[in-house]
């Protein structure tokens, strides 16, 4: 049997206590929805004798966190949609099409990424505001969507670059126009980044709890992760149904990165490809 070498213990032992902490905390927080409060309350670590399912049916139904679902699957889809329809245009445009300007324009996309949303937060309230746009999906959908866009179109952008132009120019001598080319030929193409990158963009969208927090106020507009915060003040007693909130929360981020972690690692991996 040949034995581990000393680099690879380097390697396996943090990635090993790296991926404990990670799995302790979700078993540690399904263990407590599983207790009641007086069962909590007398030993916090202990293993539960048996699978209760109330706090859970509590959290879902009593709490609301099936409204905040809702609202999370109404507003994440419109924005995943939007997000890969603007995002497959422009990184095709940027990437493919020769105009002048064309670099400016992706240099200015990059420079997207770099301004956090806390810079622009409040001059965006007031504009939602003003235009009626705050505590409704509409307001919200905008809002993801100008803030991932830039990082859709980069990785767009750089996936396109390596489709060989020669089969740009074909399609166009065929007699397609460049709406023609992008539909027949660069969405089929571009079927696994668009898949990689909506993934991304759909955990972007899902985890985040302040741009929600700022444009939807009302508690009937929240979205789960932002209901699941607000859990914390009115359940700060009854611990196991927070718990419960927290599990219904991360159980779907749970199974996307189990059953989709090759096209996630592809999506992170497409940003570095070259034209």
């Amino acid at each position: 049997m040949s034995r581990l070498r000393p680099g690879r213990w380097l390697i396996a032992v943090p990635m090993l206590v790296l991926a404990l902490a990670t799995i302790y905390p979700l078993l540690f927080t399904a263990n407590v929805a599983m207790k009641t409060r007086r069962d909590y309350i007398l030993d916090r670590f202990a293993l539960t004798d048996r699978l209760r399912w109330d706090n859970i049916e509590t959290a879902w139904s009593s709490v609301g966190m099936s409204r905040y679902v809702v609202n999370s699957l109404i507003v994440v889809s419109s924005s995943v949609l939007l997000l890969l329809l603007l995002g497959s245009m422009a990184g095709f445009a940027l990437s493919q099409v020769r105009f002048r300007g064309s670099r400016a324009l992706f240099l200015g996309c990059l420079a997207g990424l770099f301004v956090p949303f806390q810079v622009i937060m409040v001059p965006l309230a007031r504009i939602m505001a003003d235009t009626a746009l705050i505590d409704t999906y509409p307001g919200l959908v905008l809002v993801y969507v100008a803030q991932f866009l830039p990082f859709t179109v980069f990785l767009m952008t750089s996936y396109y670059r390596s489709i060989p132009p020669e089969i740009i120019d074909a399609a166009r001598i065929d007699g397609n126009s460049l709406y023609g080319v992008y539909r027949r030929i660069m969405l089929p193409l571009g079927t696994p980044a668009l898949l990689s990158v909506g993934i991304l963009d759909a955990l972007f969208c899902w985890n985040d709890v302040l741009m929600s927090l700022v444009m939807m106020p009302s508690a009937d507009q929240r979205t789960l992760m932002v209901g699941v915060t607000s859990l914390r003040g009115q359940y700060s007693a009854d611990v196991p149904t927070f718990a419960s909130g927290v599990l219904i929360a991360a159980l779907p981020v749970l199974l996307v990165y189990l059953f989709l972690q090759r096209q996630i690692a592809d999506g992170v991996a497409a940003g570095s490809t070259k034209g």
